[in-house]
């Protein structure tokens, strides 16, 4: 096997992390002989637990010594929950390292490998340095820029609709989109909707997927506090916040985050920021129109992923971002990447395009 072979793998271990690590990276190691047969192999699977090169030396034992580790992310240099990955590597005698990419944060990015090297180990990479940064796009985005990287999910009709005058919303589409909203959910470290939806659908916005036991943090974006006591995603698995304007919390036994206005609104950078001071490295915003038309003229979405139902809704029903522009220069485009169907729907991915 080839260099590029085995670093495939450890991506795809690092992959069976999608939906626990938070707020850690997707990390995954295979350690090989000279022969280039593998020894041994591990991924990272939840915080707090041992990092995947610790799992590969523990697999490989006494054959670690003289292999090469395949990482898909710089081995850490500074103790966190756990020892410096770099100094595990070391001890076990490993001769070579070859790496997908730097660690992503500043204060420490190049400190791992450096110290490889001053051990004698061989160390080499960047290698399939795009297919680990996709892997752990909201971890990079947080290290570097101190917020998350934002997913907006959207249903619609075929005539760009959301929901009805009155709000109603369920279901536009059908079954299968249903089961791949389930999956983004899932690699989410949270959900952010709005109190207006809330009122109006009572969603859970929980995941349902059987293979998966971790529960995304919901918040609701509620400027006065005006949640129902009896909505149905306060009472949960998980852990439920109202980010509310600040001297607006109640003394109601929820969980509330108090944050600064602007414009009449809970300040959007502000409570990103506070997602990322709270260890998120991934947020699905899964709202209606005001709130997801905020984020969108923010320009705080990374991301957008919208379902396409087969069906009319009518000129009377809601859009599918409340955006006031009005001149052809203030348009937000977008480059579009990637539509695929789904059951009877259609999923269009797309990305802000600032040259467009």
């Amino acid at each position: 096997m080839s260099d590029r072979e085995i670093m495939v793998r450890a991506l795809r271990l690092a992959k069976q992390g999608l939906n626990t690590t938070t707020p850690n990276p997707r990390v995954g190691c295979v350690l090989v002989d000279d022969a280039m047969n593998i020894v041994g192999e591990g991924f990272h699977a939840r915080a707090g637990e041992a990092h995947a090169e610790i799992n590969a030396l523990a697999a490989a034992g006494e054959k670690a010594k003289g292999a090469t580790a395949y990482v898909t992310l710089e081995p850490c240099s500074h103790r966190g929950r756990t020892g410096p990955c770099a100094d595990a590597l070391i001890a076990a005698g490993v001769a070579r390292v070859v790496y997908a990419m730097e660690d992503p944060n500043p204060e420490v990015s190049g400190a791992g490998l450096d110290k490889l090297r001053a051990a004698g180990i061989i160390v080499d990479g960047p290698l399939l340095e795009s297919e680990a940064r996709e892997l752990n796009l909201g971890f990079i985005k947080r290290m570097r820029q101190k917020i998350p990287y934002i997913r907006c999910k959207m249903a619609m009709s075929v005539d760009g609709r959301t929901a009805m005058a009155s709000g109603e919303s369920k279901w536009i589409t059908g079954p299968d989109a249903r089961a791949d909203v389930h999956k983004l959910r899932a690699r989410s470290c949270a959900i952010v909707t709005g109190v207006e939806s809330v009122i109006h659908d009572d969603p859970a916005l929980t995941v349902r997927l059987s293979e998966t036991e971790r529960q995304p943090l919901r918040v609701i974006v509620d400027t006065h506090s005006r949640c129902p006591l009896k909505a149905d995603i306060l009472n949960q698995p998980g852990n439920t916040i109202i980010a509310c304007a600040q001297g607006e919390a109640k003394d109601d036994g929820r969980n509330y985050w108090e944050l600064p206005q602007k414009d009449g609104h809970i300040s959007l950078y502000a409570l990103v920021r506070k997602l990322a001071d709270e260890g998120c490295n991934e947020v699905l915003v899964e709202t209606g129109a005001t709130l997801a038309g905020a984020f969108a003229a923010a320009g705080l979405i990374d991301e957008f992923i919208i379902y396409v139902a087969p069906k009319l809704m009518g000129s009377s029903a809601r859009p599918l971002f409340h955006l006031p522009i009005d001149k052809m220069r203030s348009q937000l485009p977008l480059s579009i990447e990637d539509i695929r169907r789904v059951g009877e729907d259609w999923r269009i991915t797309a990305y802000p395009d600032p040259e467009g």
